[in-house]
């Protein structure tokens, strides 16, 4: 892997080490097909594997570039399975059971997979087992991908190079001189070997983690010819939503992420996703987001040499129960305005569409703050038919006013804002709020005393004293914060 992750940017070298540092040494950990041939080995320090050759080129590994490349081969491995793991540093686990037919069985899907992943300039060996140490051990250190599991060396094991060195010391050099031994007697010289040994045998399954959770409802497509147009593929799409329409309806729930992989040909996978403020689960209303959403791409999705495979995946559900509408069609506008919002997500994107959520807080400016549109808010407010007891519209920040009022305590009687003086004729309150002093959202941490107060023209308004009279302030300030509309 080290090899394929540098080679890309340097082709023409031939004899490269890769090296880590251990300690104060610097050793050798990967080398070039070149430097095999060489007679040099992992393990070597640098300063003896250039003893042996000279004309040796040296390189740091680059760690991250290898997860890199590793995490490449495992989208190419969501094109069988869906439950494929990466086995650092240069490992790839695929579960393909149930999933072969697509390909002509075992051997069909070996060849497909083999041939994408050299188109790519990765070199790649496969072992099949019915485990995933054997399917490893065999990949790494048999001949044929179905070899004799006991022919194999002790070193298929991957155990640490003491106990590895201990093994052949006593005389045990292949799988089959450790199967012959008590298992006990194992675990208790050598701990965790006897375990591996166990699944190596295949006489334990461990079962493997999905690299990526595996989504509640998912749908794929794999062709025998790649098709050439992404119109063909969305044609598709459409069909997988249908698909997966008839799933959600029988699990009475709805979708509100969904998900589309397009596999090219030449290894390259594209995807788009929308999501949805509302479970859905209507393929037209999915599939007219995705056309939003692809027309809205500043780089179209190329075919290239054509799509071979195409996968949808629903990645996030709720509970949708079946409902009818009524005689004259849909009741209500929460429909059509979560419709739209979806549309206006799929064609602007996320982080230029934002709806108002609660937050935790009773200090009114901190009491609210802009999230996606599709994050899912709840509302405690006043019952249907009640006057609000707050303003939609507080003006940011809260604008000073002059105040008089009857006593220090008492309501507003008369302010003057905007160069305009307003007859209080009608108030209510106060309505105190207290400091968050564990935050200081309000920056002054002064209590307030709300009041809603009505003039003489009816114009409504939402004012408070900042400070108590003497306690906090010798003579507190009055704001305006906001307007009933």
């Amino acid at each position: 892997m080290a090899w394929d992750a540098w080679r890309g940017d340097q082709p023409r070298a031939d004899l490269v080490v890769f090296t880590d540092r251990e300690g104060n040494a610097i050793r050798v950990t990967a080398l070039s097909p070149a430097a095999l041939r060489a007679g040099l080995t992992a393990g070597l320090t640098l300063a003896d594997a250039r003893a042996r050759v000279p004309e040796l080129v040296a390189i740091e590994r680059d760690h991250g570039a290898e997860a890199w490349l590793l995490a490449q081969v495992v989208v190419q491995g969501g094109r069988y399975t869906p439950m494929v793991a990466a086995e650092p540093p240069d490992g790839v686990v695929l579960d393909i059971q149930g999933c072969t037919h697509p390909f002509g069985g075992e051997r069909g899907l070996a060849r497909d997979l083999v041939r994408r992943i050299k188109r790519q300039g990765i070199a790649c060996r496969l072992g099949a087992g019915d485990t995933p140490e054997a399917a490893r051990a065999r990949s790494r250190f048999a001949e044929a991908p179905g070899g004799d599991l006991k022919a194999l060396p002790v070193e298929a094991l991957e155990q640490s190079p003491e106990v590895t060195v201990a093994l052949r010391r006593a005389g045990l050099k292949t799988i089959g001189d450790l199967a012959t031994r008590p298992r006990a007697m194992l675990a208790a010289r050598f701990g965790g070997l006897a375990l591996r040994l166990t699944r190596l045998l295949e006489e334990e399954d461990r079962r493997i983690t999905p690299e990526r959770p595996l989504p509640p409802v998912f749908a794929l497509r794999n062709f025998a010819e790649p098709i050439a147009r992404t119109e063909h593929a969305l044609a598709v799409l459409e069909e997988l939503l249908g698909e997966a329409s008839v799933t959600l309806l029988e699990r009475h729930e709805g979708g509100r992420r969904f998900a589309v992989r397009l596999f090219r040909s030449d290894g390259a996978v594209p995807g788009l996703a929308v999501e949805t403020g509302r479970p859905v689960r209507d393929p037209a209303l999915v599939m007219r987001l995705f056309r939003e959403r692809l027309d809205a791409l500043s780089d179209p999705i190329d075919p290239g040499f054509g799509f071979d495979g195409v996968r949808l995946d629903v990645g996030a559900l709720e509970p949708l129960a079946p409902h009818q509408d009524g005689l004259e069609g849909k009741e209500g506008d929460a429909e059509p305005l979560a419709e739209l919002i979806d549309r206006l997500v799929a064609r602007l994107g996320p982080e230029r569409v934002r709806r108002i959520a609660p937050v935790d807080s009773h200090i009114p400016e901190c009491a609210m703050s802009l999230v996606e549109p599709q994050t899912s808010t709840k509302w405690e407010g006043a019952a249907e038919g009640e006057p609000t007891l707050r303003p939609l519209n507080l003006l940011d920040p809260p604008h000073r006013i002059e105040v008089i009022h009857g006593l220090p305590e008492g309501p507003p009687r008369r302010f003057a804002w905007g160069r305009r003086a307003h007859e209080v004729t009608g108030w209510e309150g106060p309505e105190r709020i207290s400091a968050e002093w564990w935050r200081r959202c309000d920056g002054g941490g002064l209590t307030r005393d709300y009041y809603r107060v009505e003039d003489a023209a009816g114009h409504r308004f939402w004012l408070f004293r900042h400070g108590l009279q003497g306690a906090e302030k010798p003579q507190p300030d009055w704001y305006l914060h906001g307007l009933f509309v």
